[in-house]
């Protein structure tokens, strides 16, 4: 029988959203199934009192059982010889493929392997809980998934979570049907592991210092053992990564005798790539790597060891006898593509690599394995965009896909930062993971093959408390489920949105804490030169009824409701908010400034970098300036060549000051303009420089942020305004990037 708390919530959200959503021809999953042919009539929940399992699969099976008691205050009796939900293990033509059939007597789950059966459990539970109370639709289901890889990872370094956190992470992972979860163990900030042959690692690599408080703060082998063995009962594979050969301070502070300066070194307190890294010309960090990665697969069943590989500075090689010497016994010489302290890391991979791959396992490592050379049998996580993993697929090795610009949900989920919890930058909207298509066009079908998986990060440096790392992921994790298991023509935005209040009455009744972004207005600001208007559109995921204001003042019931394009011709403080029964939305505001410049046609002479393309020039003269974080679509980058607009402004016009802002984020490469020009004129041809300043190269105590720049002139009358900003073609000699062009990310162009 359905519960209480069941009642409760289908009353809420039928509060909330449309019946339409409610009608039993509308059913409701996430991820989109592969096909599903709907019947006439339907089952009545009542009816299920019982089930049977393969008895192989019964402990398992047990689990199931009580999710359903749970989750949907159902009871059924196991293994009953008349049972009303029957499952059966049959061949099926893939691996994790299930069959579900809802008839009027009863429900049939046909599965090859125990994790088809997980996955036909994870459809049925939402349906129930999708349901009216009463009955469920009659329908055949045929699944399967898109990706044989569907993962996440947690960092467990930066900040620790316990045993039961991560179960209880697992089994959220289970509900959308992902079947991996990487742990990253050790860091600069905290080894996470105890193992026999080095102690220390835990007792003394740990960010904390007193025992009472250390106790609490690594793992102990039976407690991974246990955690393993729970994840894989929901059908999930545990991945460890112990990063190597950079990310490894917390080690090096307990066994300073592996760094290529002996030390002393401490656990960072301070987050970013720290320059002492494991000496690879030392024999004895490959006996330390042997024995760590040896007493890591006891542990670990999984076939893919991940090794990290990445953000390794070579400084310390640079200047390292024992490297040097390692470097010249070996050959290794500098090309136009790898240094020969590149070369030497590429080292390092292959014999940890020949190590596990003795031991039958694989090697997984972040892309930049690909750097020196990539080992014979590695698999490639690409998280810098998409080019590694383009790179080593048409190198014929296994990819699994999590660029950070997609797939990093450290990353902020609004673009109003200051009322959400801290977090590392970046933006990522779930409207933008849902668009992610893993699967690069660039590649031959043949070279699509190796794409085998597709993977989120949550990175952890500002997320202290698993109830911050719920809200990172939830409800994102909907999304990258259906990035993961559906084909792209099973994906419309529009359609998941209509089907997700379903599960996040999932998460209410568990108690989750998760983003209600998906229930805040949105708001899209488009330039319109033909009319010089700011035109603002807005929506909610379920019609609800929209208040604005332009003045500034917060709207409420009573003000102007929004029933169209709102056309903004002069400066406006807007705010918009959803008012529903259950419950207000967030406040939506933009401050809107115009100028001369504002909304006129504008073209650019030079290429907006693809990356950070977003709406392109128009963004430079729509009103709206940007704030700290240079992802928010707000700013538009230029890398390698010059910011070189023209903006036409329609007619003769006087002018006096034409001013732009940047974003800098020096860690990200993202620096200040080192100049500023502007040129007149009166055809678009022919221009006249008016103005021009350069600036100095950044320093390593300049600070991140907002940055301003106005050149004023003796007025002149012109109908084209060409303005020039040059990006740093060479990044500074203290930066990590050193003699790499640097981004120059510039948002409004002001022109008076």
């Amino acid at each position: 029988m359905i519960g209480k708390s069941y009642i409760f919530h289908l009353f809420l959200f039928l509060l909330i959203l449309p019946d339409s959503i409610y009608s039993q021809d509308n059913i409701c999953l996430i991820p989109q199934v592969e096909s599903m042919v709907r019947k006439k009539g339907t089952l009545s929940i009542e009816r299920l009192e019982s089930i049977h399992f393969p008895d192989e699969w019964k402990n398992t099976g047990n689990l199931l059982v009580s999710d359903l008691k749970e989750l949907a205050n159902l009871s059924v009796m196991v293994n009953a010889s008349n049972p009303s939900i029957h499952v059966k293990k049959v061949k099926m033509q893939e691996p994790e493929m299930y069959m579900l059939e809802i008839t009027k007597q009863g429900i049939i789950i046909e599965a090859g392997d125990q994790t088809g059966m997980i996955h036909a459990f994870s459809t049925l539970l939402q349906l129930i809980l999708g349901s009216e109370g009463k009955e469920l639709p009659r329908i055949i289901i045929h699944d399967k998934p898109r990706f044989s890889y569907r993962g996440v990872m947690i960092d467990c370094s930066r900040h620790f979570w316990t045993i039961e956190q991560l179960k209880k992470y697992t089994k959220q992972l289970a509900f959308f049907k992902l079947n991996t979860l990487h742990l990253h163990l050790t860091d600069n900030q905290g080894w996470r592991l105890y193992l026999d042959q080095y102690p220390d690692l835990a007792f003394k690599g740990t960010y904390y210092r007193t025992f009472e408080d250390l106790s609490g703060h690594y793992y102990r082998k039976s407690e991974l053992q246990e955690l393993i063995n729970y994840a894989a009962m929901y059908g999930i594979e545990i991945i460890p990564e112990i990063d190597l050969p950079g990310h490894m301070l917390a080690a090096l502070a307990a066994y300073p005798e592996l760094g290529c300066t002996g030390g002393p070194y401490e656990v960072w307190r301070q987050w970013g790539v720290a320059d002492d890294v494991l000496c690879a010309g030392n024999d004895q960090v490959l006996k330390f790597l042997e024995d760590v990665y040896g007493e890591l697969i006891e542990i670990f069943p999984s076939e893919y060891i991940h090794v990290g590989g990445d953000e390794c500075p070579k400084v310390r090689w640079e200047k390292c006898p024992k490297c040097q010497a390692r470097i010249k016994a070996l050959g290794l010489k500098s090309d136009k593509n790898h240094s020969k302290e590149e070369r030497l890391q590429s080292f390092v991979i292959n014999h940890i690599e020949k190590f596990l791959n003795d031991h039958g396992r694989q090697i997984i490592g972040w892309d930049e394995i690909l750097e020196g050379g990539l080992a014979p049998n590695a698999t490639v996580m690409s998280w810098r965009g998409e080019s590694g993993g383009i790179e080593a697929a048409k190198q014929k090795h296994d990819v699994i896909m999590t660029p950070n610009t997609y797939l990093y949900f450290d990353y902020y989920q609004a673009k109003d930062t200051e009322n959400e919890p801290f977090g590392i930058g970046g933006y990522l909207p779930m409207e933008r993971v849902y668009s992610y298509e893993p699967m690069p066009a660039s590649l031959t079908p043949e070279e699509q093959q190796y794409i085998k998986g597709v993977q989120a990060n949550l990175w952890t440096e500002y997320i202290a408390t698993f109830s911050h790392a719920q809200y990172m992921v939830l409800p994102r994790w909907a999304a990258l489920c259906e990035v993961q298991w559906s084909t792209p023509d099973k994906k419309n935005y529009e359609d998941f949105l209509s089907r997700l209040p379903r599960l996040i009455k999932w998460y209410d009744a568990e108690g989750y804490n998760y983003a209600k972004h998906v229930f805040d207005v949105k708001a899209e600001f488009t330039p319109n030169p033909a009319d010089g208007t700011l035109d603002i559109t807005l929506t909610t995921i379920d019609n609800a009824p929209i208040h604005y204001t332009l003045d500034g003042t917060e709207p409420t019931s009573t003000s102007p409701v929004y029933d169209g394009a709102l056309k903004i011709k002069e400066n406006a403080d807007f705010s918009a908010i959803a008012i529903r029964p259950t419950g207000n939305s967030r406040v939506v505001s933009e401050k809107i400034d115009f100028s001369k410049s504002s909304m006129k046609p504008i073209v650019a002479n030079q290429p907006v970098n693809k990356q950070y393309e977003f709406k392109g020039v128009s963004t430079l003269v729509d009103g709206l300036k940007g704030n700290g974080n240079y992802k928010t679509g707000r700013w538009i980058a230029f890398r390698g060549n010059d910011m070189d607009v023209t903006i036409d402004l329609k007619q003769p016009t006087e002018i006096s000051s034409v001013a732009i802002s940047t974003c800098v984020e020096k860690g990200d490469w993202v620096f200040d303009t080192r100049g500023l020009s502007v040129e007149v004129s009166e055809d678009g041809t022919n221009f006249t420089k008016v103005a021009s300043e350069a600036y100095p190269a950044m320093k390593e105590t300049d600070k991140n942020g907002v940055y301003d720049h106005k050149l004023t002139f003796t007025p002149v009358t012109a109908q084209y305004v060409k303005v020039i900003a040059s990006p740093e073609k060479s990044i500074p000699e203290w930066h990590g990037g050193k003699s790499y062009p640097g981004f120059l990310f510039v948002d409004e162009i002001t022109i008076n």
